[in-house]
């Protein structure tokens, strides 16, 4: 969800219903080196509680120090360590999905977080593993309770499939059962409320992480309110309601960023996930994923048929990238064993945020 879930996308999802609103991920070295970038992107709005970081890390002492930082100069009021991310730039330094695989380094970590931590909670989330021979989250979720972590959430995926494929909601089940001290959350093809009532009946998860679901809909999570709460109601929007969130996300990012050139074209990306399923003309939406202004971009907006009524399951189900892939990038001798401590990889901390 890097470049996804920054200050005005989580306004806008906070707006419709509760929940913990997590930052994009944050490097630890970028934080305990103050970069710039990575400073302007922990920033929250006035009143948004709890604040909730995500770090990315893979050296412990770097992680410990960064979450020091965030504990002593109260940035956040929790902690959420990505172990999760499968992205190639990432796992061939050691990290994300393919650090649990160590176990003892996922220990080394875990462990310098929490006792940096304070008084703020420290959860992590995680896939099942690299792939289907080198399966870990069993194991990561049992060193997740000795170190002190407050929750786990899993993706039911292994990074080799990135995001292809059917999420494992038994591995979900699986992990609950493995570790009931603590709560487990579970993730992975929650497309609507629906999704995660089914998810929780199956599995008996504490509870939900969306990730993909949410783009282009904020109003899922007034959705999940409903859903959690028994009430049948959920949102369809028309296309013109659909539209006047469009331009009101991207005047937030304007805000944001104090440009309005860096915040329009911030938004383009996000204009196929809010048109999904609705009839729009393909020189229509070009317009739209191109416009250099919110000015241009309202007068494409105002094109769109705004009386267009919720297009129903056409808008649900994948959104962004959905294939697998044929490997997972890592350093070399990384499978040797899985219980050595080995170095931290040279330049595995990287120096920026965002994935």
């Amino acid at each position: 969800m890097a470049g996804v879930t920054n200050a005005p996308f989580r306004t806008l999802c906070r707006e419709q219903g509760g929940g913990l609103y997590v930052s994009e991920m944050i490097t630890t070295r970028a934080l305990v080196e103050r970069n710039a970038k990575t400073m302007a992107m922990i920033r929250f709005e006035p009143g948004e509680r709890p604040r909730s970081i995500q770090l990315y890390g893979v050296d412990p002492d770097i992680v410990g120090r960064a979450v020091k930082i965030i504990a002593e100069e109260g940035l956040a009021d929790h902690v959420d360590l990505n172990f999760g991310c499968p992205v190639p730039k990432v796992t061939r330094r050691g990290g994300g999905s393919a650090l649990p695989y160590k176990r003892d380094l996922l220990r080394r970590i875990l462990r310098a977080a929490v006792a940096n931590a304070g008084t703020l909670p420290v959860t992590m989330k995680m896939r099942k593993g690299i792939d289907d021979d080198h399966l870990t989250y069993l194991d990561a979720g049992r060193i997740a309770v000795q170190e002190g972590v407050s929750a786990v959430a899993l993706h039911g995926r292994t990074a080799v499939q990135h995001y292809g494929g059917t999420a494992d909601w038994d591995a979900i089940a699986r992990l609950k059962d493995a570790v009931p001290e603590i709560p487990v959350l579970g993730n992975g093809d929650i497309w609507s409320a629906d999704d995660a009532i089914r998810m929780t009946e199956r599995t008996g998860c504490d509870g939900v992480v969306v990730g993909r679901g949410c783009l282009g809909r904020p109003w899922l999570f007034g959705d999940l309110d409903n859903a959690f709460e028994g009430r049948p109601e959920r949102a369809r929007p028309t296309l013109g309601e659909v539209a006047a969130t469009m331009a009101r996300h991207a005047r937030l990012l304007v805000e944001c960023f104090g440009s309005e050139t860096h915040g329009v074209l911030d938004f383009r990306k996000h204009v196929g996930w809010y048109l999904k399923g609705f009839t729009v003309g393909a020189q229509l939406r070009r317009e739209l994923a191109t416009a250099g202004s919110l000015a241009e971009l309202g007068e494409h907006l105002a094109r769109l048929p705004a009386d267009q009524p919720w297009p129903g399951e056409a808008a649900d189900g994948p959104r962004g990238k959905s294939t697998a892939r044929e490997r997972v990038h890592l350093p070399d001798g990384w499978l040797d064993d899985p219980y050595d401590t080995p170095a931290v990889p040279e330049s595995a901390e990287l120096d920026t945020s965002g994935g």
